[in-house]
């Protein structure tokens, strides 16, 4: 039996679509990114990070190959190819009985998708982060 915070992840993962990620986290979620050493806190910053993530990670070739799923977290490990180079990693996320996300953790491989991932995932949030002209 998947949890309703589980089953929405999927749904936007599926359909590309970062628009339902305000309401998936929670206000004080925290997120762990790969290639950042502090942790992003609050709900803006997360949403942030994972809407730049969705348009760097999710594209036809982005599959979820293994989950590991309990009540209120679970790790769904992935495979995706990014410029012809293939990137594993995991996504460990947590969520509180409201079935927000609460905490999510990315952690990746081989190093040369860290450094790939590093780069795009830097001209996203650098241009997210522009004032508008």
């Amino acid at each position: 039996m998947s949890s309703p915070a589980l089953e929405t992840w999927h749904r936007l993962v599926r359909s590309n679509d970062a628009s339902g990620l305000p309401a998936l986290i929670a206000e004080g979620a925290t997120f762990h990114s790969p290639v950042v050493h502090a942790v992003q806190q609050g709900r803006q910053l997360t949403v942030m990070y994972m809407s730049a993530a969705f348009k760097v990670f999710f594209n036809p070739s982005f599959r979820y190959v293994r989950e590991i799923a309990g009540p209120n977290d679970a790790m769904l490990e992935f495979e995706t190819e990014i410029d012809g180079l293939l990137v594993n990693g995991v996504d460990i996320i947590t969520w509180n009985d409201a079935g927000q996300i609460v905490d999510f953790k990315v952690m990746l491989r081989p190093l040369k998708a860290i450094h790939l991932i590093h780069q795009k995932m830097g001209e996203l949030l650098a241009a997210a982060q522009k004032p508008a002209a």
